[in-house]
C-alpha cells in the first residue's frame, strides 16, 4: 500500500460514516475507491529546482591550528565541509574578496562534515579533523593531502564529538563529547573501531555540554569548556541550564571524577565558551568566547568566579562569534577563527581591549556576516513579521 493510498483509506472512514444513510457501505466504498484511483492517478514524482535558496556560499571558519614549523595555517570550514590551508603570513587586502588557500581538502571521500575540532601534528604536519554531527568519525590526513581524497586514517567516535587535544608525551588523544557530556581518551594512533583507553563521565564531573579541551603536560591537567546545558540522558525532563564554565581535572582522570576546580560566574564573562588553548610557557588559558564576541585569557591556576586577566573585544578587533583559538608561541601571535564573519584574525600574543588585528585571512568580502545556518532541523514562517525562523 502506498503512502497516499494509506492516507485516503483513513479519510475513507469519515466518508463511510457520512454516507451510511444513503446507498450503504458498498456504494460508499465504491465512491472511496474511485476517489483513491483519481488521487493516485494525479500523484507524480517531481524533480524540479526550488524557487529560491537561502544559503551561505562562503566558508565559515570553525577551528584553527597553526603549523609554525612549515609556516602554514589550517582552518576548518564547517559550512562547506572543507579544511583550508593558508600561508601563515597571508593577509587579505581590504578591497579583495578573499584569499586563495594553498590547498583544500574536501569532498565525499574525505568524510569531512560539520567539522569542528582541529589538530596539526608539528612533527609530520598530519591534520586531524573531528566531525561533530553526522559521520561520527575523526579523520587524519597527511600534510600532502589535497582535494577529494580518502583519509589516511579514520577513528569511529561517539556522536556529538567536538573538541580535540593531544598529549604528545603520552601519545594520547583527548576528545570531548557534547551530550551525554564526557571526555574520551584514545591512543594517538587509534583507528577503526578501537575503544577509548579511559573515559571521564558522570554527574560529579560537572561536564555540561562539553566543547573545547586543552591539556597541560607541564602541570598534568585537563581543561574543558562547558556551555552549561545539563541533563541526565536516562531521565526525561531532567534538562536544565547551568552557568557556562571551565572545569579542570588531573591529566589521567577517569570515571565520575570531580573537577579539581571550576572557573564559573558572572565575573568570568563566559558565554558559550568554545575552543580553548593552553599556553604552558606563560601559564595562560585562552578561551574563544562565542556569544561574547571575545577572547578571554585566564591564568591556568584560576578557579571560582574570577575575572579574566585580559579580554580582547571590540569593533576594531574584527572578532565575531569566535569558536577557535590558537597561540603561536614561536612567533608570539594569537590566532582566532571567527564563524560570524568568514575571517581568521591574528594579533600579538598579549593583545587586549579593542586591538586591531595584525593580519586577517578572509574567505568572503570584508564585513560580510555569515548566515549562521548550521544543520537546520526545522523551519517555520512568522506571517505577522514575514520572517522565516530556522532552528539550528
Amino acid at each position: 500500500m502506498t503512502p497516499s493510498s494509506h492516507r485516503l483509506q483513513r479519510a475513507g472512514v469519515v466518508a463511510l460514516t457520512s454516507l451510511a444513510g444513503l446507498a450503504g457501505a458498498a456504494a460508499a466504498w465504491a465512491l472511496f475507491a474511485g476517489a483513491a484511483f483519481d488521487e493516485e492517478r494525479k500523484t507524480v514524482d517531481a524533480d524540479r529546482a526550488p524557487r529560491r535558496v537561502i544559503r551561505d556560499p562562503d566558508p565559515t571558519y570553525s577551528a584553527i591550528a597553526v603549523d609554525p614549523v612549515r609556516n602554514e595555517v589550517a582552518l576548518q570550514d564547517e559550512n562547506l565541509f572543507q579544511i583550508l590551508m593558508y600561508d601563515r603570513l597571508d593577509n587579505t587586502p581590504a578591497r579583495a574578496a578573499m584569499t586563495e588557500p594553498i590547498r583544500v581538502i574536501g569532498g565525499k571521500k574525505t568524510k569531512v562534515e560539520f567539522n569542528c575540532g582541529l589538530y596539526v601534528d608539528r612533527t609530520n604536519g598530519d591534520v586531524y579533523s573531528v566531525n561533530n554531527d553526522t559521520v561520527d568519525t575523526m579523520v587524519v590526513f597527511s600534510r600532502e593531502a589535497k582535494g577529494n581524497v580518502a583519509p589516511d586514517r579514520e577513528l569511529h567516535t561517539p556522536h556529538r564529538t567536538f573538541g580535540i587535544a593531544v598529549d604528545e608525551e603520552s601519545q594520547e588523544l583527548f576528545l570531548t563529547v557534547q551530550h551525554p557530556p564526557k571526555v574520551v581518551v584514545y591512543r594517538k594512533m587509534a583507528s577503526g573501531e578501537e575503544k577509548p583507553i579511559r573515559t571521564l563521565e558522570g554527574p560529579n564531573t560537572q561536564l555540561e555540554d562539553a566543547h573545547g579541551i586543552a591539556v597541560d603536560m607541564k602541570s598534568n591537567l585537563i581543561f574543558v569548556s562547558n556551555h552549561g546545558s545539563a541533563s541526565n540522558a536516562n531521565v526525561a525532563g531532567s534538562g536544565r541550564f547551568e552557568p557556562p564554565s571551565i572545569t579542570v581535572y588531573p591529566l589521567k582522570a577517569s570515571g565520575d571524577s570531580r573537577p579539581l576546580r571550576v572557573i564559573e560566574g558572572s565575573k568570568t564573562q563566559l558565554n558559550w565558551p568554545a575552543g580553548i588553548y593552553l599556553d604552558p610557557e606563560h601559564g595562560e588559558l585562552y578561551v574563544a568566547n562565542d556569544v561574547g564576541d571575545s577572547i578571554l585569557v585566564f591564568r591556568t591556576t584560576d578557579g571560582g568566579n574570577v575575572a579574566p586577566t585580559r579580554v580582547l573585544k571590540g569593533p576594531k578587533t574584527g572578532i565575531k562569534n569566535p569558536t577557535g583559538v590558537f597561540v603561536d608561541t614561536k612567533n608570539q601571535e594569537l590566532w582566532v577563527s571567527n564563524m560570524g564573519n568568514h575571517a581568521a584574525t591574528v594579533y600579538p600574543r598579549t593583545a587586549e581591549g579593542d586591538t586591531a588585528p595584525l593580519r586577517t585571512i578572509r574567505a568572503a568580502p570584508r564585513g560580510k556576516l555569515a548566515l549562521a545556518i548550521g544543520n537546520p532541523g526545522a523551519v517555520a514562517y512568522d506571517s505577522k513579521r514575514q520572517e522565516i525562523l530556522v532552528p539550528n
